[in-house]
């Protein structure tokens, strides 16, 4: 397995061009920019751009082919919600312990995916800790808006998140390729695909992209931010990764191409209770919110990848993180990383260091 070196990090100042509710940033140089946002989907905002010089009625179809793409993705795995005239996870959810359900064969791309994640990460990607996460999910939401942000009424207590942490095996999900069935066996267990979902849609965006001959978009999907080729004028693209400690700066910025750039933050969902931060990203063996990192953010690629190794890593400690980025990189898997530790201490892999602009 390859060594991977870490580096410290000075902070950088930053040009913000482009700015979304997760704070994800792109410079637009002297290109001219056409640019749409969207509201609809992932519970977050997206963000196409474009920096390839193209016409507004080309931009303005291939914003409409994304939009559909990402629109079909959010109904197809919603886990609140059902849609008429389809079988969503959300539907799978409902039926667990009881039948098997017929889905798109994109749910059975995803899971199948997720399935891989979750030998990968050595069960730290687990998509089937829906049972868990509801708990944190049920306790945000009945937060309210103090004058601190969201103050939190309860959090779960440890003998409903040790009861639920019973119905989380992987082997509980049943996939069923030949006839595209999936089925839960336990009714008590769940699917929660929040960590790999938007980066599986921004990758299936910049795939059919490609397709088309598309070069010099940027895809933001609520801060899962995926480049697609290069700008027209040659010049090239500069993404700012976000301060988790101060929602108007950025931590450092990096110069990227044709690749994924995602941040996993304790910034992004969370609440105050009895003083105390709970964000959305859960340890799977205390329960709880991870706290080993404020954020971190991963350069691949493969936006599928990059979405869900920022959680995974996210809830590693550094030698096992280290260990998975060195045996993706050992695999032809190009895989850079940034750790910001709460104390905050910048950390990078060797790689990661040469993309930072000074």
């Amino acid at each position: 397995m390859k060594k991977v070196l870490l580096f410290l990090i000075c902070p950088v100042l930053a040009l913000v061009c482009l700015t979304g509710c997760a704070k994800a940033y792109v410079n637009a140089s002297y290109t001219q920019t056409r640019s749409k946002g969207y509201f609809d989907w992932f519970d977050t905002v997206t963000y196409i751009q474009s920096y390839a010089g193209d016409s507004e009625k080309v931009f303005d179809e291939n914003c409409s082919v994304l939009a559909e793409t990402v629109g079909k993705y959010h109904r197809l795995f919603d886990i609140y919600h059902e849609y008429e005239g389809m079988n969503n996870l959300c539907t799978v959810n409902r039926m667990a312990g009881k039948e098997a359900v017929n889905v798109d064969p994109a749910i059975i791309e995803l899971l199948d995916y997720c399935v891989y994640l979750y030998e990968l990460t050595d069960g730290e990607l687990n998509v089937m800790m829906g049972s868990v996460l509801s708990l944190w999910h049920n306790a945000r939401e009945a937060a309210v808006e103090g004058p601190e942000g969201l103050v939190g009424q309860y959090i779960p207590s440890d003998e409903e998140l040790l009861e639920a942490s019973k119905h989380t095996g992987i082997d509980l999900l049943q996939i069923d390729r030949a006839s595209s069935t999936v089925y839960i066996t336990d009714e008590m267990a769940s699917l929660d695909v929040g960590a790999v979902a938007k980066g599986f849609a921004a990758q299936k965006c910049a795939e059919i992209l490609k397709q088309r001959a598309v070069s010099g978009y940027v895809i933001n999907l609520g801060g899962n931010i995926r480049l697609v080729g290069s700008k027209a004028d040659g010049s090239a693209w500069i993404t700012g990764i976000r301060d988790p400690f101060d929602e108007n700066a950025l931590a450092v910025k990096v110069r990227i191409g044709d690749t994924s750039c995602v941040t996993s933050g304790i910034y992004e969902r969370f609440f105050s209770f009895n003083g105390k931060h709970y964000h959305h990203i859960i340890d799977r063996d205390t329960l709880f919110p991870a706290t080993g990192y404020a954020s971190v953010s991963v350069v691949t690629e493969d936006g599928s990848l990059a979405d869900a190794l920022s959680t995974a890593l996210f809830c590693m400690d550094r030698d096992k993180a280290l260990s998975l980025i060195g045996l993706l990189n050992d695999r032809g898997i190009k895989v850079e990383v940034l750790f910001i530790t709460p104390d905050g201490e910048k950390i990078c892999t060797e790689g990661f260091s040469k993309l930072v602009v000074q």
